[in-house]
């Protein structure tokens, strides 16, 4: 999925003789917290509500030029790039451009979080498997190959790298819901599981922790 195919068709643009009265109103509007500001369909920048609200509200936005900030990507990019743009930067819009640095429109927040669920498989069936380990132990052909030894399947693999454990964080999408027999070949080969979600009623010591955590979030 590309960043041209996740453009809002609603979130408007705004322009240099807008007052911050008028662009205010419109992120209350459209709830978000930030809009693009554009001349003549050119891309100028991205204006944000912190920034405007401590501005007079009849001054317009020609004024307020070095507040901008420029943040985009491009049609053509892979839509991870926006949600990296959006995560680094704190933004509820991301803005999409074109070679000629046109604004094509923004993608929201919404969307990106949409997509990103599918892309992860988020909302497919089967079970979640999180498992934490060091960068040397992984090895992708033996956890396929271990699952695989279960009439199992890997629909989806996720890995990332977590700088305050200095662990290696893997998170597996598998096609079957019953995962007590994977759980358990996983840690005979010593594989520690973070957390693990599927609909089997597999009670042990990981699971009961994963309760307790539960019950202390309140959730």
């Amino acid at each position: 999925m590309f960043a041209g195919d996740l453009i809002s068709g609603s979130i408007p643009f705004l322009h240099l003789n807008d007052t911050v009265g008028k662009a205010l109103q419109e992120m209350s509007d459209f709830h978000v917290a930030h809009l693009p500001v554009v001349e003549e369909d050119k891309y100028l920048g991205l204006i944000s509500e912190e920034d405007l609200l401590d501005s007079n509200e009849t001054s317009e936005l020609n004024t307020l030029k070095n507040l901008f900030i420029t943040p985009f990507v491009r049609q053509g990019d892979f839509f991870l790039l926006a949600v990296k743009t959006a995560k680094e930067l704190q933004l509820s819009v991301v803005p999409v451009i074109t070679e000629q640095l046109e604004l094509l429109g923004v993608i929201g927040e919404e969307d990106l979080f949409r997509q990103l669920a599918l892309f992860t498989g988020i909302e497919e069936g089967g079970a979640l498997i999180v498992l934490e380990m060091q960068k040397s132990a992984y090895s992708a052909g033996e956890l396929n190959r271990l699952i695989e030894s279960n009439d199992a399947y890997i629909t989806q693999l996720n890995s990332y790298f977590d700088s305050h454990s200095q662990l290696l964080i893997i998170s597996i999408r598998i096609n079957k819901t019953e995962v007590s027999d994977i759980l358990a070949t996983l840690q005979r080969h010593e594989y520690f599981v973070k957390y693990y979600y599927g609909e089997e009623l597999y009670q042990n010591e990981l699971q009961s922790n994963y309760s307790h955590l539960m019950n202390y979030l309140n959730i």
